[in-house]
């Protein structure tokens, strides 16, 4: 590696926007996730897709590596330089770039965020459905395959994701999909990409699928007794062909959180927080029918609403999921994991859970995406105290594990990173080895976000 050399050319057509500051090294070098902080050597914003390109093609002929960077509110450590090299900040390409409703399709650049896009939306009578809950860079989003609670109706990122312009590790720029809603042409290589966490290339345009705002939306809120009523609940609903728009999980330790941070009056116990989209009557219907579902698991009372303010303080209070969980221990580190398995086996998978972390000497609250059997345990770890991260690393180990034998994955929102690597092999068998060969196919000098997702040294 010649990185001084690399760094000077960097500034020849950067100029100050390559920095290497200690405050911008120090922010690029953590996460949200509990990982150690490992600053790169510096970080790069560029504004062009042609100033990436070259910024690339330096970095691969003097064996830099390079690491995207969105909001930087990823949980497995997938845009940490656990190598060194370049940070490339896409926060100055944050254009909206076109909108297009006749075909409800929009391009945008890859440091836009969720909601400033759907703010950009608004007067159109369109939207973009994916909701991570976190205000993500839509580029991050796309690299990690995101989900969230809005994916039982719309899809994830995988979905709803039409075309890509990336810039390749030899600093090649390619397009890859169409404007076309389907393609039978070739191999899909936006899919490779989405997903694939800056490991093959670097996002640098996004055309999106966008939906039509409902008419009407009405959301509600319901304890049951107990997860396997919650859980059986919901297969019911999705069974009976309701279509929900969201429909999230909150175990007790949940709901408890979210009275003491947002002054709710939950029950402790578990819940199932739904919306509806569609027209007024449309909507209602769905919600009293859902109302009619949950009775016969023993719903302990269906509150339900059309009015805006309540539908946003719900949904505020569990984007807010994060902060009012942390709040339950003040001064604690979270490790945050997610897995996603067959909706059939859930129940299982909450209650073996929830009973390992009782017995663990931490706390870890559970909730999720259970329309598409995917839930999050947030294990909270006080820092000084010893054992309490390898306790929540064996939790999480166990959680993963639990997963495969139960016919799911080891992360259905959250990524790989460096975090969920070692589980790759028992998920994907030789298929693993696979992506290996396209890691080194695509990147043979393995500049591109080095260390996550496949070890293809």
């Amino acid at each position: 590696m010649t990185l001084p050399a690399a760094l000077t050319e960097l500034a020849s057509f950067l100029g100050d926007r390559l920095s290497r500051s200690k405050s911008d090294l120090a922010i690029h070098g953590r996460s949200e996730a509990h990982f150690a902080e490992t600053a790169p050597d510096a970080v790069a914003y560029p504004e062009t897709t042609e100033e990436v390109s070259r910024l690339v093609q330096v970095c691969a002929a003097n064996g830099v590596p390079v690491v995207g960077w969105g909001a930087g509110t990823s949980l497995e450590g997938h845009a940490l330089a656990v190598r060194g090299g370049v940070v490339v900040d896409f926060g100055r390409m944050a254009r909206l770039l076109s909108v297009d409703a006749d075909d409800m399709l929009c391009t945008v650049e890859p440091g836009v965020t969720r909601r400033r896009l759907n703010e950009e939306l608004r007067a159109t009578g369109l939207f973009f459905p994916v909701d991570p809950g976190a205000d993500a860079s839509l580029g991050g989003m796309a690299s990690t395959r995101a989900s969230g609670t809005t994916a039982v109706r719309y899809g994830t990122m995988r979905d709803n994701v039409l075309g890509l312009t990336v810039v390749l590790a030899d600093g090649r720029v390619i397009r890859t999909g169409s404007r076309a809603r389907n393609s039978a042409a070739g191999y899909d290589l936006t899919a490779l990409f989405v997903g694939a966490e800056g490991t093959l290339g670097l996002i640098t345009e996004l055309t999106l699928r966008l939906r039509g705002q409902p008419e009407a939306v009405t959301a509600g809120v319901c304890a049951f007794p107990d997860t396997a009523s919650a859980v059986a609940a919901v297969i019911a609903t999705i069974q009976s062909g309701v279509p929900m728009a969201r429909i999230e999980y909150l175990d007790a330790a949940s709901a408890a959180a979210f009275n003491a941070y947002a002054g709710a009056d939950f029950p402790e116990l578990p819940h199932l927080m739904v919306e509806f989209h569609g027209s007024e009557a449309g909507a209602a219907e769905d919600a009293a029918r859902f109302g009619e579902i949950a009775d016969e698991f023993g719903c302990l009372g269906f509150r339900w609403s059309a009015e805006a303010e309540a539908r946003n303080r719900l949904w505020r209070m569990r984007h807010d999921a994060y902060h009012a969980i942390i709040a339950t221990r003040p001064g604690a580190r979270p490790l945050v994991t997610d897995i996603c398995v067959p909706i059939s086996r859930l129940a299982e998978a909450i209650e073996e859970t929830a009973a390992e972390i009782a017995a663990s000497p931490i706390a870890g609250p559970i909730l999720g995406h259970v329309g598409d059997g995917n839930f999050h345990a947030t294990l909270l770890i006080d820092p000084e105290a010893p054992g309490e991260l390898e306790a929540a690393r064996t939790l999480a180990a166990r959680m993963n594990e639990r997963a495969l034998r139960l016919g799911g994955t080891v992360t259905g929102e959250h990524g790989i990173g460096m975090g969920k690597m070692r589980y790759m092999e028992g998920e994907h068998g030789a298929a693993w080895a696979v992506m290996a060969e396209l890691k080194r196919a695509l990147d043979p000098a393995g500049i591109m976000n080095p260390g996550k997702v496949v070890e293809a040294d």
